[in-house]
């Protein structure tokens, strides 16, 4: 499979450490904040978008931290004055069964401009994962040369291979994936143990080892999110 626009991006994620689902995940993330933080902010077609989507409170977060305080502001106050128009000025009540407007409320409670962005951009990039994974021997053992692989990501990545790889690499892929799952799984328990113990007085005076932010990775095993990168 010849290199290109679509393969390089993939290529990329395995020379860092890390997840390289979470990578992926990440390096999209960023680049939908700051298109939507950017100019796009101003865009009236991408105001239409966010009116009707809103954010979550993850992306609303990370918008805050951009430090463009005026850019969400404006934002905030089109999203505002967008709900006020369009679900509670109405005189019918939103809190009649089935009601339009009710519908509206649940759409933006559960939606995000942010995570629509990620979502589309993910699929695509997965796609290409399992293509090159089909097609490169080298990729595939780029891939079994991986560190770390998330309980999420591994989840997602063993449902989509039914349905994106020929069964007969299913099983490889699928015992690759769990081979790095597992490997983490068991580092993570043992650090996390010896986290545990050193509380202990007789644990006084020996070595921490790799165990001091055992909690943090944990944490970033079971739901992709490290604690410590959500407080920059």
């Amino acid at each position: 499979m010849r290199e290109s626009i679509l393969t390089i991006p993939i290529n990329e994620l395995f020379e860092t450490d890390g997840c390289p689902i979470c990578n992926m995940r990440n390096t999209l993330e960023q680049r939908a904040v700051e298109y939507i933080m950017g100019a796009a902010m101003m865009e009236p077609d991408v105001r239409i978008e966010t009116n009707k989507q809103g954010f979550c409170y993850q992306h609303f977060t990370q918008m805050l931290s951009c430090k463009n305080r005026l850019s969400l502001a404006l934002m905030l106050q089109s999203h505002l004055d967008s709900m006020k128009k369009y679900i509670f000025e109405p005189k019918t009540s939103i809190f009649e069964p089935k009601n339009a407007k009710q519908k509206k409320v649940s759409v933006i409670n559960n939606d995000c401009f942010v995570c629509a962005k990620i979502e589309w951009s993910m699929k695509r990039q997965l796609k290409t994962f399992f293509e090159m994974y089909t097609q490169e021997a080298e990729f595939r053992q780029k891939f079994a040369n991986c560190d770390k692989l998330c309980l999420p990501h591994f989840d997602l990545l063993v449902e989509l291979c039914q349905t994106n790889l020929d069964k007969k690499i299913q099983k490889d892929f699928i015992k690759t994936a769990t081979a790095i799952t597992q490997k983490q799984l068991t580092e993570l328990e043992a650090d996390v143990h010896h986290f545990c113990n050193m509380y202990d007085y007789r644990s006084n005076g020996k070595d921490w080892g790799n165990s001091k932010d055992s909690i943090e990775r944990a944490i970033e095993f079971l739901t992709t999110r490290n604690p410590d990168q959500n407080k920059k």
